[in-house]
């Protein structure tokens, strides 16, 4: 293991932001759009971007509607994002455990 790791390492998870965005997600399952500008303190404009990026890769799914009016954006966390996530965790892993 150890530096063969590297090539594991998802580009599209490893941002800071799309990172915390996983974390939170994978605890979660769900939340919205507010709710993650605030846990991880981000921008309206950079969340959307990584976000974006995330649901392209089919790691989350975003719905759009209205609650009172207001508009509603829910972010949950996919099947293939929980795996792709897992093995982003294994990967980081055998990089930390293979160094010695």
């Amino acid at each position: 293991m150890g530096l063969a790791d590297l090539g594991r390492i998802d580009d599209v998870i490893h941002g800071r932001l799309r990172l915390g965005i996983m974390v939170y997600l994978v605890d979660a399952d769900t939340a919205d759009f507010t709710e993650l500008k605030n846990a991880l303190e981000a921008t309206q404009g950079n969340l959307s971007v990584h976000l974006k990026k995330l649901e392209e890769a089919g790691y989350v799914a975003i719905a759009k509607s209205f609650k009172d009016n207001k508009p509603l954006t829910r972010v949950t966390i996919t099947a293939a994002g929980r795996k792709a996530f897992g093995t982003y965790l294994d990967a980081i892993a055998g990089l930390i455990g293979g160094k010695s």
